[in-house]
């Protein structure tokens, strides 16, 4: 079997039905949103993405470039809106939460335990093909569990991707720019910066550095992956490595320290403004209210752990 080709074919299938929902929502919100030019700008937002994620791979990069920022353009003016969509009365929710308990959970569980056999016995299956077969097998679960159709699975795919917004964008984008800080040498500036506050040879001062510097550019990144680059390149390498810190001990704790930020951020929208846009709740920084005195104290905690065992 030409697994190069299978995974190819999937992941555009995957991409495709990515981009319906987008133009699903993108519909909705034109039918629904009482604003009379954000309607069109929603609009345009939400089928640019659709028409990149389709087609991406056989546009030219500066095409996709351009339609980045037309859609950052969008979102920094405020044009995109939420649209009006079907939410369950409380007592209707309520009724079908009695009734269902706890096996609720059984379609998530679904999903993770295929992707997990999924990886192990076909290990020459991409990532995000996993993902998607997965994702399909839990929406089966769902169904028969809760004996909705299609039709319901579609429309709160386009309630919960509504809710979500331009926020659920953030990771790509973020991810994306912490390669370019990468190549556009950010780790070596960062350095000769360091270089004239952190005491040469003081292994302590360079380890606290070392992870508030992770914290800290993580919160501004929004992803760890993006900040570990940056960061170790300009401090853990020189700093810790070069004075003799075990590399494993240092990427390891450099990382989770990193970690420790994603908690603090807005940023980190697929942790944070997502999972409180999908509960609803009040405010949509409730959930990092909750975990910054968690975080705090995990920073320390990493500081120690690098000092000790590291050298």
């Amino acid at each position: 079997m030409d697994w190069k080709l299978f995974n190819t074919i999937s992941g555009e299938f995957f991409y495709i039905l990515i981009a319906l929902i987008f133009v699903l929502v993108g519909l909705n919100a034109f039918r629904t949103v009482k604003h009379p030019s954000k309607k069109y700008t929603t609009l345009a937002f939400w089928l640019i993405l659709a028409f990149t994620f389709a087609i991406g791979p056989h546009l030219p990069g500066i095409v996709t470039g351009i339609c980045v920022v037309i859609v950052a353009l969008l979102t920094g003016i405020k044009g995109v809106d939420h649209g009006e969509c079907h939410d369950p009365e409380p007592a209707e929710s309520r009724k079908h939460a009695d009734h269902i308990g706890y096996k609720v959970f059984l379609p998530p569980l679904t999903l993770a335990v295929s992707a997990v056999l999924l990886a192990s016995f076909l290990p020459k299956m991409s990532g995000a093909v996993v993902l998607g077969f997965s994702g399909i097998i839990g929406l089966i679960a769902a169904l028969l569990l809760t004996k909705a159709g299609l039709r319901m699975s579609a429309q709160e795919g386009v309630r919960l991707m509504d809710n979500v917004g331009t926020t659920g964008f953030l990771p790509q984008l973020l991810s994306a720019l912490g390669a370019v800080f990468t190549v556009a040498g950010v780790g070596e500036v960062i350095s000769q910066g360091v270089s004239s506050v952190v005491p040469e040879g003081n292994k302590f001062i360079a380890c606290v550095v070392y992870c508030l510097g992770m914290a800290l550019f993580t919160i501004i990144m929004g992803n760890g992956f993006a900040a570990f680059s940056v960061i170790t390149v300009g401090i853990g390498i020189p700093f810790l490595i070069m004075q003799g810190a075990n590399p494993a001990v240092v990427g390891a704790l450099g990382l989770t320290a990193g970690y420790c930020g994603t908690l603090l951020t807005p940023m980190a929208a697929n942790f944070n403004i997502m999972p409180a846009a999908l509960l609803e709740t009040k405010s949509q920084y409730a959930i990092i209210k909750a975990q910054v005195p968690f975080a705090l104290i995990m920073l320390l905690i990493h500081i120690g752990l690098l000092y000790f065992l590291a050298f």
